[in-house]
């Protein structure tokens, strides 16, 4: 019986078997200790540490580096050349060319925000599993999109919202669903504000970057180098503040922060029925997310975190900080080093005490990157598949358009639409700059 190449790596990683393989195998000519091929699109600070991981597992080699500055594209190539010792790795500027590659099975996309959809689609319909930063996309349309094309095309996707693979965010969220704190009422959630339209400067640019290209689906407004800063820089770059090309803290963190808040409320699948905008226009803070049982998940610009409140006790999470309190007892509590212990431990004393026989055992996964390829070879839904990044991505985004047109918007979380003549399905999507678009 013959077998795709895809399907028998597929079948090794399940099984443990060692990648190191015959050549004839396949039915086709390919080289022995045959291992999936990988791209990435998006060279930035972000993907630096997800290249670094990817080009070291045992079951991957990196094949192709694809981004618009040239610099960033050559250090890419360069890092993965000196890993194989080998001069194989093929750079690109255009996306286009890499996922046309019949030799390439996955892919990490780590552009920013308005290319995630296009790109991530397009992969899609080449066969590609896919690894995409988060927010999954920029706006609602997008969101929609993409849910349906891993149906379509049968494919894994994995949304980088890896506070899912994080311990105490986890835990956090078995002890709400759990009913340790009681019946929730609120949900409070930290991150800045929405996005703003794109008001910068042109400035002058330097040789080696393809800023049509950049600009992609986009506007192709004036050049300036928050948007893109030029070479190796080591920070995250600031076009994710512009609604053009993100949607402020609200789809950057949002997406972290909003995305525990649907884990920790049993929300996946689901979502709001109502977005509330703030009570004074203009604010950069105040937004709710209502749900169909009551609950609301309010925006604040300080706080933990994520801060759940029960009739019963609080829930507070963030990277690396937790509580569990329970009527006037603080149960378990690291904020800061003065609160002595560690994270890690005050998560552990709070899950003996509580969830030894819990009902409700979530998706536990150690490692979000791992979890991924894992998933590729068993073919089961990553713990941020395209259904819980999407509903982020939903709830992020109806959010944004309740602060940019001071409106409450009545939403449909099943079928994902308006409902009752609430809002403008121009809010849902954007315009596409020819000749990018959905597909």
């Amino acid at each position: 019986m013959a077998l795709s190449r895809r399907s028998f790596l597929r079948n090794s990683l399940v099984a443990g078997a060692p990648l190191v393989l015959s050549g004839n195998i396949w039915g086709s000519p390919v080289s022995p200790n045959q291992k999936m091929g990988m791209g990435f699109v998006g060279m930035g600070k972000q993907s630096r540490g997800l290249l670094n991981y990817f080009v070291n597992q045992d079951s991957v080699k990196v094949l192709a580096v694809c981004d618009v500055d040239t610099t960033r594209r050559e250090d890419a190539k360069g890092k993965v050349d000196a890993k194989y010792q080998s001069t194989d790795c093929r750079a690109y500027n255009d996306y286009r060319e890499l996922l046309a590659r019949k030799d390439i099975d996955l892919i990490c996309i780590a552009t920013p925000d308005h290319w995630h959809a296009v790109m991530t689609i397009e992969a899609l319909k080449n066969g590609k599993d896919v690894y995409c930063e988060k927010p999954l996309t920029h706006n609602v349309h997008e969101a929609i999109a993409v849910i349906n094309a891993v149906e379509k095309y049968g494919r894994i996707l994995q949304t980088g919202s890896m506070q899912r693979s994080s311990r105490e965010f986890r835990v956090a969220c078995e002890l709400v669903q759990n009913g340790v704190i009681g019946r929730v009422s609120h949900v409070e959630c930290q991150f800045g504000g929405p996005g703003k339209p794109y008001d910068l400067k042109a400035e002058e640019m330097e040789p080696g970057l393809d800023w049509n290209q950049w600009c992609g689906p986009g506007p192709q407004v004036a050049y300036n180098s928050t948007l893109s800063p030029r070479g190796m820089h080591n920070h995250f770059p600031h076009w994710r503040n512009y609604r053009e090309f993100g949607g402020g803290m609200v789809t950057d963190w949002g997406a972290h922060h909003l995305d525990i808040a649907q884990w920790g409320l049993g929300m996946d699948g689901n979502g709001p029925v109502e977005v509330l905008p703030p009570a004074a226009a203009g604010a950069s803070e105040g937004a709710k997310l209502v749900y169909a049982n009551g609950i609301t998940v309010e925006h604040k610009n300080k706080g933990f975190g994520v801060h759940f409140f029960g009739s019963e006790g609080e829930v507070q999470v963030n990277r690396g900080r937790f509580t569990l309190k329970r009527g006037n007892e603080m149960i378990a509590k690291f904020t800061k080093r003065e609160d002595g212990s560690s994270c890690e431990a005050q998560v552990v004393k709070a899950e003996k005490a509580f969830l030894q026989d819990a009902k409700i055992k979530l998706y536990n996964s150690g490692s979000h990157t791992k979890n991924f390829l894992e998933c590729v070879a068993s073919r089961k839904k990553p713990i941020t598949s395209e259904i819980v990044g999407g509903g982020t991505a939903i709830c992020c985004n109806l959010m944004n358009q309740s602060y940019y047109n001071q409106a409450k918007i009545l939403w449909d979380p099943v079928n994902r639409k308006l409902r009752d003549g609430s809002g403008d399905p121009k809010w849902l999507t954007r315009e596409y700059r020819a000749p990018w678009n959905l597909g």
